[in-house]
């Protein structure tokens, strides 16, 4: 059970947001820092390392951003999976134990019929 869990539906919003907001941040200093390290390497005039650092940054956050959005999709689709497989063990579950307990109604009504 995650810590998310236990609260209820709003407070769960609430949380989720934060923690977006939070991984947002999180990517974007990660993105500028990237930045600063590649253009630290480059030997340009103040301005030109400003617009390179902020190119760098923003393309390097489109491809964080496209890297959560494979994962996402990625997670749903195993979700999706993992449901109907869940469904289909269950189903046969059910079969099973329903043919389990007419097989032993069935045994049942012979030994009661012989006696």
């Amino acid at each position: 059970m995650t810590a998310r869990e236990g609260l209820p539906v709003d407070l769960r919003a609430f949380h989720n947001e934060v923690e977006g907001h939070l991984l947002n941040a999180a990517a974007h200093e990660e993105s500028r820092k990237a930045a600063a390290r590649f253009t630290a390497r480059l030997w340009l005039p103040e301005e030109q390392r400003a617009e390179a650092e902020r190119q760098f940054a923003a393309e390097h956050l489109a491809l964080t951003r496209a890297s959560w959005q494979r994962t996402a999709r990625r997670g749903e689709e195993l979700r999706g999976e993992y449901e109907t497989v869940y469904r289909t063990l269950r189903a046969r579950l059910l079969a099973g134990l329903l043919l389990g307990v007419a097989l032993l109604v069935a045994v049942d009504l012979v030994v009661l019929a012989s006696v």
